[in-house]
């Protein structure tokens, strides 16, 4: 480690190993980087305990179009970030799909606005009426259901470290120095940051600063004398036996079923022989950063009831495993927050991904370093995500929260 870096970012999980690696695979820039990560094991961090899904069904292009360039990424992900001497990494992406189901008319015409949206950007997504949904997912009890929106392909989930690590291990072998430490002080001067000093003692000048640390965005950013509205807030996920497994009974995609979102938000979606299940929580409160324990009650409260409604299948379940993480939760509009502090040009934000910094941190990774080589976006412009928003309080709207 050295005592001065080009790009400095605070938090090495899938969103600071994202930038790391689009800056150092970029021939434009032959500036050096450092990644400070607190927690070397990323057990807590929000990418080894996401679900870790893709889709591109979103109400507003922009996150269509992030989720298609995550995608390009995840399926080329073993050439991309393939290391000399050792396998290409693979993502076992399962492509089968989200399906969302609406069973009243104020949830079928938001289904019908985004999937214009979505077509209008080349998305692979159809809506089915009740009967098609009956026939393509003969488990599911459909009476209420008056529309569904299905993504036929370019949709599914996949090996969350796997993809962290693959950026990270890139990185590494494109030049980026990791540390294992903790920002504790960002030092300031007037309109830009200058460096930061770790736990340990170090002292890091900094050209840029990139905050990237998930959940703790808000302490990072209050180092620098700055704000960003985001704080932890928690999901519990929750693994299920299914005594009597309707996997192999879908008549699309060769029997699998998708990741189905319930007209109660209740989401579940294969996990192996198993099923992996969650719901927005009744309550949402912000939560300690440390503040890791599962709400249990939501499984029998929330959850089977829901799913045993939807399907015969689904009465018979048993919890055989949960874990909670946290979101990185934007107060202001659930919406990712990507770009420069507007008086602060050299503090750079990527946070407040509110449960989608997986599927939307190649696309990010990818701004931020445009930001940092040319001053300003080449490929896909996420001017409309910055931070001036958050100044001005101007909510970016995303109907497709889940």
């Amino acid at each position: 480690m050295k005592s001065s870096y080009d790009v400095v970012i605070v938090g090495g999980a899938v969103i600071g190993s994202s930038v790391a690696y689009f800056l150092m695979s970029n021939p434009d820039f032959n500036g050096s980087v450092l990644i400070v990560e607190r927690d070397a094991s990323f057990s807590q961090a929000s990418t080894s305990l996401s679900a870790a899904s893709i889709r591109t069904q979103f109400s507003n292009a922009i996150n269509v179009k992030i989720s298609q360039f995550g995608l390009s990424v995840i399926k080329d992900f073993g050439p991309l970030m393939q290391v000399e001497g050792q396998p290409k990494p693979d993502l076992n992406f399962h492509e089968s799909g989200y399906l969302f189901l609406a069973n009243t008319p104020e949830q079928a015409q938001i289904l019908r606005e985004n999937h214009a949206v979505q077509k209008a950007c080349g998305a692979d997504v159809v809506l089915w009426s009740q009967s098609e949904l009956a026939h393509a997912f003969p488990h599911l009890r459909v009476d209420d259901v008056l529309l569904a929106s299905y993504g036929l392909s370019n949709e599914g989930w996949f090996n969350n470290s796997g993809l962290m690590n693959g950026m990270r291990a890139k990185a590494r072998d494109l030049g980026a120095d990791y540390v294992v430490d903790e920002v504790v002080a960002i030092d300031r001067e007037g309109a830009r940051v200058t460096g930061v000093t770790l736990k340990s003692g170090a002292r890091i000048a900094a050209g840029t600063v990139v905050n990237a640390s998930g959940p703790r965005a808000a302490k990072t950013a209050r180092m620098a004398g700055l704000d960003v509205p985001v704080e932890p807030r928690k999901r519990t996920l929750f693994v299920v036996d299914c005594a009597r497994s309707p996997e192999g009974s879908s008549r699309v995609r060769g029997g699998r079923l998708p990741l189905m979102i319930d007209t109660t938000g209740v989401f579940i979606r294969p996990e192996g022989r198993y099923f992996l299940t969650g719901c927005p929580p009744v309550t949402d409160p912000g939560v300690d950063w440390d503040d890791f324990s599962p709400r249990h009650e939501e499984f029998e409260e929330i959850i089977w009831p829901a799913l045993a409604e939807r399907a015969e299948a689904f009465e018979a379940l048993k919890v055989v495993n949960m874990w909670a993480g946290h979101y990185d939760f934007n107060t202001l509009d659930h919406n990712l927050i990507v770009g420069a502090h507007p008086e602060v040009r050299n503090f750079i934000f990527a946070n407040g991904f509110s449960g989608h910094g997986l599927q939307q941190g190649p696309a990010a990774g990818r701004a931020v370093s445009e930001l940092i080589i040319y001053g300003g976006y080449r490929t896909l412009d996420l001017s409309e995500v910055g931070y001036e928003r958050i100044v001005e309080g101007r909510p970016f709207l995303e109907k497709a929260v889940i």
